[in-house]
């Protein structure tokens, strides 16, 4: 069970470059072990009076299509706090102290529900699902048969579409003060995806690292693709009015490669070295360092915008994917996981709007690192398979720790 590993997941040295090509409709199945609860009692909560974050849970409380929205606190042993909503099973906050004990919020987010549901940005801080990311004309075809999905960012299909898993309202159980489960059921044929899927993720807090969990599992009774993402907009200084620029923010991403993209950020199908490019982050560059070169990858992206191949110990391993500074908090993030790649955003289309208690997000005022399958898989069949068979479980670990620089 992860439980009883917690203290020994969260640091994983840099590991050795592989690419291992799958071809489409190969299983996915990744040697993990997952916690299976039973779930009966949904939308029950933790108090949420006096959290950090401000929030007030009445603001959460709404009827959607006969579901209930909720607020939901997580909370660990160092102090810790989430705030999240079972909406798209969005994350509202995330309090962590900076390099003088200080706390702020180091995620985009709402403090309503109807302020959720009508974000300028939709994906803001959500999960996504069905499938992360872009899929080239809203069309694939799987063992013959072509499907049609919603088109919904240019003539691609984004995020599973305008009502995917960040528009939808998920069943929830609190389990503890650290953990809450998540329960979804997308029916056969939503947003134009084939299959059943049965989905269940997880937000839970390390008691002993300043650290959030999330687990995904997934089943289907008929062949489909799964690429199931956090959407965290994250800026490690506190969100403001407005919110500052993380072009100052240092990160390195381990990655020697990654998916270089056309004009409508759809991937060529090339697998191209970072090294002499803008893209090398496999040593620490501030994210604005080259963000405005003319080189035409960032031309494209508007900034970045691109999934990185992740190195791997081995397929499905958990290891460490990237890690963000910001220097003036000294805060820290580290993320771990099991998937291939991870999307680099910069916030590139963020215009400003108003978020939680007043705060405003211009553009390049969070940076994003979405772990999840390459972009575009189920038309790629040299990537590494997003299919996911009835029989088979799908099955995703990705952490976010948060640290301060030691002095």
């Amino acid at each position: 069970m992860l439980r009883q590993t917690r203290n020994k997941t969260l640091n994983f040295p840099k590991c050795p470059s592989i690419f291992t090509v799958n071809n489409l409709g190969v299983r996915k199945n990744f040697p993990l072990f997952a916690r299976n609860f039973n779930i009966s009692d949904m939308n029950n909560t933790f108090p949420t009076e006096g959290n950090l974050s401000g929030l007030n849970r009445e603001d959460f409380q709404k009827d959607i299509n006969d579901k209930k929205t909720d607020l939901f606190i997580l909370k660990n042993k160092k102090g810790m706090e989430v705030a999240v909503t079972n909406y798209g099973c969005a994350i509202l906050s995330i309090m962590v102290p900076d390099k003088n004990g200080k706390y702020a919020n180091v995620i985009l987010g709402h403090d309503s529900i109807d302020h959720v549901i009508n974000s300028p940005e939709p994906f803001l801080s959500t999960t996504i699902g069905r499938y992360g990311n872009r899929i080239a004309k809203g069309k694939f075809t799987l063992y013959g048969e072509e499907h049609s999905l919603t088109i919904n960012n240019g003539p691609n299909s984004l995020h599973g579409g305008p009502t995917g898993f960040h528009a939808r309202v998920w069943d929830a159980d609190q389990v503890d003060e650290s953990t809450i489960i998540f329960n979804y059921v997308s029916a056969d044929g939503e947003e134009g995806f084939p299959g059943n899927l049965e989905v269940e993720m997880t937000y839970r807090l390390e008691e002993e690292e300043n650290a959030l969990v999330i687990e995904y599992r997934a089943t289907t009774d008929k062949a489909t693709v799964v690429n199931l993402t956090n959407h965290g907009f994250f800026n490690l200084a506190g969100i403001a009015n407005p919110t500052p620029t993380i072009e100052n923010n240092i990160v390195t991403i381990n990655a020697d490669f990654y998916t270089p993209i056309d004009e409508v950020s759809i991937p060529t199908g090339e697998v191209s070295k970072v090294e002499g490019t803008p893209m090398d982050f496999r040593t620490p560059h501030t994210v604005g360092e080259r963000i405005n070169d003319s080189f035409q990858q960032l031309v494209f992206g508007a900034g970045y915008d691109h999934c990185y191949v992740l190195n791997k110990a081995e397929i499905g391993s958990l290891d460490l994917a990237a890690t963000c500074t910001d220097p003036v908090s000294g805060r820290i993030m580290e993320v771990y996981t099991t998937e291939n790649g991870v999307q680099l955003y910069t916030g590139n289309w963020l215009n400003g709007f108003e978020g939680a208690h007043g705060a405003t997000f211009p553009a390049r005022s969070a940076i994003c690192f979405e772990a999840q399958c390459f972009p575009d898989t189920p038309n790629k069949a040299h990537f590494p398979s997003a299919v996911l068979l009835p029989g088979d479980e799908y099955q995703q670990i990705t952490i976010y720790k948060f640290g301060t620089v030691k002095s």
